[in-house]
């Protein structure tokens, strides 16, 4: 039992929010590219082997991280009590249980169309090299942003068979989301990461949070317009588009303090609304 806990503790299921950020683009993406006069039973099929590559895929992220991470972990007073940094599961038991997480999302992965199965396969560097570039990059939010939205493309794929410019438009706003909201998560430990020598983007633009808030956000809201104009939706879209926008600039925004972890945490949390507010705005537009 208490190996159980451990590894839900190394795999942070008792923290849905990661999960779900990695699944929102997944449902943004395969709702755009899905034709709803069909039968809705292989929309639900593959809404639920997203979820679950999501879950598979970010716990095994989670791991890796862990591992490449250990000893800055154990300096950080947010991280030091993490299985493998206080030495509670070794790193060839966290590799053996990464290996099987993998494994496991690879077989969800064999249910899709050949040209999403390559395009996933292709993006696994990115995704398990992303931990190493808080070390040599202020950036490491924009390299998670391009990898944990990639499956917003995948979405698409998974129905189209290919590709085209209406989903890279949607993606590069959803990277800008990420850079964003995680961005705010960051200011949570910016204290120990400048001690430690970690980069992050919450680091270097500490004196205009904010700003930096809102120029993420306000792009990722063209991205929004943009793509829904290639997709030729109708008015609704614009009109319901209002509501998530709010929650990010008047909600968000106004409750993120850079000085209070708290706060930096319950916004950061928040974006799972905003994630399903899109994919309900998306699914309106679709389904009328």
């Amino acid at each position: 039992m208490n190996q159980v806990k451990l590894f839900i503790n190394l795999t942070r299921l008792k923290k849905p929010i990661g999960f779900m950020l990695l699944f929102w683009p997944c449902a943004w993406g395969l709702t755009l590219a899905y034709d709803f006069n069909e039968s809705l039973n292989l929309y639900f099929f593959y809404l639920f082997l997203f979820f679950l590559g999501s879950v598979l895929m970010r716990s095994a992220g989670c791991i890796v991280n862990d591992i490449l991470d250990k000893e800055f972990d154990a300096k950080v007073f947010r991280t030091k009590d993490r299985p493998i940094a206080s030495g509670k599961i070794s790193i060839k038991l966290a590799i053996f249980y990464s290996t099987i997480l993998c494994f496991l999302a690879l077989l969800v992965l064999l249910n899709f169309n050949l040209f999403t199965i390559i395009l996933a396969l292709g993006s696994m560097p990115l995704a398990f090299t992303y931990p190493l570039m808080k070390r040599f990059t202020y950036w490491p939010q924009l390299f998670l942003g391009i990898t944990f939205n990639y499956g917003l493309i995948l979405g698409w794929t998974a129905i189209e068979g290919e590709i085209n410019l209406a989903p890279i438009i949607f993606y590069i706003g959803a990277i800008f989301w990420t850079l964003g909201y995680d961005t705010i998560y960051g200011y949570q430990d910016i204290k120990d990461d400048e001690i430690i020598g970690l980069k992050s983007t919450s680091i270097k633009f500490k004196k205009n949070a904010k700003k930096f808030l809102i120029t993420c956000y306000g792009l990722l809201t063209v991205c929004l317009l943009l793509g829904a104009f290639k997709m030729q939706f109708n008015q609704i879209y614009y009109l319901i588009l209002i509501i998530p926008i709010m929650h990010l600039f008047f909600y968000q925004i106004k409750i993120f303090s850079p000085n209070e972890p708290a706060s930096c945490l319950k916004a950061f949390k928040s974006n799972n609304y905003f994630g399903l507010l899109i994919l309900f705005n998306i699914l309106i537009v679709k389904i009328l």
